[in-house]
């Protein structure tokens, strides 16, 4: 089966090079790579005239194509990135392929199955020479009919629906503006890591075609509080290239409670965070099969006085071709958060079309600095990582294996305790939640994470992962805390193993999106989160559901609505009491949450 579907790629690669000239007007730099496909119906007939959408890794429409009488459609001279595809015909529901990689020197081929209810695409890449399975006179003469010289791909600044039309792209100053709205409500989870305060927007729009802004923003007021809080995130990149520049602000203030807290604050004076951080990313091939991503933040954090500190992060991808891919990444500081972007845009393979980006930047912005206190001082949570990773991908099963190395100062950690279990200047507030964050102190582990992710067709995905890596465990539980030196003096470094599964599937006529996910450890020890850089793949604690439901538009209203709900660590696994007796006090991995809401997609 694979043998034939190997020989069926390289016979439409040939007929593409041989009877579309003007898909390929020339060949492409050396750096570059290529999209083609083929369309056809249920019964195998090829369907002439689909519309083919080509759309960057920002769900920016970038190039359109239609597909010519033999259902064939293609774009070249492609940089290195991820894309996605999108076609359209009369009668036929609508297909589209997410995630489609294209390499440099590579074809990237899709089969298009269109139907009435279900249609489907399959992705096979092309190794190089496949193309050369003809004749040069064979090639000529098929060149020099007209019958096979059709024109595949419209020219820029032509209209669909009429050829005749020309518009001038470059002409607004904006264009292509699309934008998401959310409001929820329900558990925020912990404080400390991400954050959704109740309102949240993100626009993006293009710059006269060559560059595009986007403004996202969260809102809401704080748990246990009456004053508000609030974060910006402002990013801008060139299409053409060059680095992506980000600038971010939030402010939230922390509720005031007895024994808990910086000493001499006040009952009605909630101390404000305030944090600012300026980022910026790139990504480049440095050669044929060698690309690198790497960044870096300047941040500024204001609590308690100021903390300045700089985060830097950098991944280098060697392709071995058909044999996978290595990847080698380090990062120092906090977890890069625009690895984090990227990664929520390849990961979720049933995004909802636009919004994905700019979700991926909401997801940035509710991040904040884990920041504990340490002797009534605040203190940042750092670490340092290395990894080594290995992708392979055999047709629609992709395969992932990491090693890594990290060290961590400062470690931030959720814990509830009753009042007076702590000192003064022990314990930090949790603004979202009533419980509070402990500082863990220092530690080192190594760890690895191997991974095993098929999609059946393109609407249902499936995994599983499974590794060891760093934990703590508490000793001597009989003795009672009073200080977090104390705590910090019974955690113990140890190792775990973990193994995880999860699914997502786009359900037909309703299209709801449904990912489910289970990790299975021994919940006596706390494995604090890792943050993978060579891979896309985070196992979350416990049992996990996120629920996507699209609702119909109603009224003309333009875009689209969906509903969505989430639980994380359903069973509220992860909670490790450190004492006993009659003030427990207990550690939590990932506190319990459950929260819902409506986004309003333009």
């Amino acid at each position: 089966m694979q043998t034939g579907r190997t020989k069926f790629a390289a016979s439409l690669l040939g007929a593409l090079v041989v009877c579309a000239p003007s898909a390929f007007p020339a060949p492409g730099p050396k750096l570059s790579g290529s999209v083609a496909g083929y369309v056809r119906n249920a019964t195998g007939i090829p369907q002439m005239g689909a519309s083919v959408l080509l759309f960057n890794r920002s769900d920016r429409l970038i190039q359109r194509s239609l597909t010519n009488e033999r259902g064939i459609f293609g774009f070249d001279a492609l940089k290195p990135d991820t894309y996605s595809i999108r076609i359209s015909l009369a009668s036929f529901m609508p297909a589209a392929r997410e995630r489609i990689l294209v390499q440099p020197g590579l074809q990237s081929l899709l089969y298009v199955d269109l139907a009435s209810v279900l249609s489907s695409i399959e992705l096979v890449y092309a190794a190089p020479g496949q193309g050369a399975l003809m004749s040069d006179d064979w090639k000529w003469t098929l060149k020099g009919s007209a019958a096979t010289r059709s024109v595949m791909r419209m020219l820029p600044g032509s209209s669909a629906s009429d050829p005749s039309q020309r518009t001038d792209p470059q002409g607004a100053m904006f264009s292509e503006t699309r934008g998401v709205f959310n409001v929820s409500a329900g558990d925020f989870g912990s404080g400390s890591a991400a954050t959704d305060l109740g309102t949240a927007f993100a626009l993006a729009t293009s710059i006269q075609g060559r560059s595009e802004l986007q403004v996202s923003g969260n809102l809401g007021y704080n748990q246990g509080t009456a004053m508000p809080a609030a974060g910006f995130r402002t990013s801008y990149h060139r299409d053409d290239g060059g680095p992506e520049i980000a600038l971010s602000v939030q402010q939230v203030y922390l509720p005031v409670r007895p024994g808990v807290g910086p000493s001499g604050v006040q009952p009605d004076s909630a101390p404000a965070l305030r944090t600012m951080s300026l980022t910026t990313y790139n990504s480049m091939p440095l050669t044929g099969a060698v690309r690198l991503d790497y960044g870096a933040s300047l941040d500024a954090v204001s609590f308690l006085g100021r903390l300045n500190y700089f985060n830097k992060f950098a991944r280098l991808t060697y392709s071995l071709g058909d044999v996978g891919s290595l990847v080698f990444a380090m990062s120092s500081g906090a977890p890069p958060a625009e690895l984090m972007v990227q990664n929520q845009v390849g990961e979720n393979m049933l995004r909802g079309g636009d919004a994905t980006a700019l979700a991926g930047d909401l997801a940035a912005l509710a991040v904040l600095p884990k920041i504990s206190l340490l002797d009534g001082r605040a203190a940042l949570q750092r670490s340092q990582n290395f990894e080594a990773g290995y992708e392979k991908t055999l047709s629609t099963t992709r395969f992932n294996v990491s090693l890594y190395h990290e060290t961590v100062s400062n470690a931030n950690m959720t814990v509830v305790a009753p009042e007076g279990a702590f000192a003064a200047g022990d314990l930090m507030p949790d603004f979202t939640s009533n419980s509070s964050i402990v500082d863990a102190g220092t530690f080192q582990r190594n760890g690895f994470a191997a991974s095993v992710t098929q999609e059946i067709g393109d609407r249902v995905e499936i995994g599983t992962s499974f590794g060891r890596g760093g934990a703590l465990e508490v000793q001597n539980r009989e003795q009672p805390i009073t200080s977090a030196e104390e705590l910090r003096s019974k955690l113990q470094g140890t190792d775990r193993f973990w193994a995880s599964a999860r699914a997502s599937a786009k359900l037909p006529v309703t299209h709801t999106q449904v990912t489910a996910s289970y990790e299975w450890m021994n919940y006596s020890a706390i494995m604090p989160d890792h943050f993978y850089l060579t891979q896309s793949n985070y196992p979350q604690a416990g049992l996990n559901i996120r629920v996507r439901q699209p609702i119909p538009g109603f009224l003309g209203m333009p875009g689209r609505i969906e509903a969505t709900a989430e639980l994380r660590n359903g069973l509220a696994q992860g909670y490790l009491p450190v004492s006993q007796g009659g003030q427990p006090v207990r550690l939590i991995q990932t506190p319990r949450l459950l929260r819902g809401g409506l986004s309003f997609i333009f």
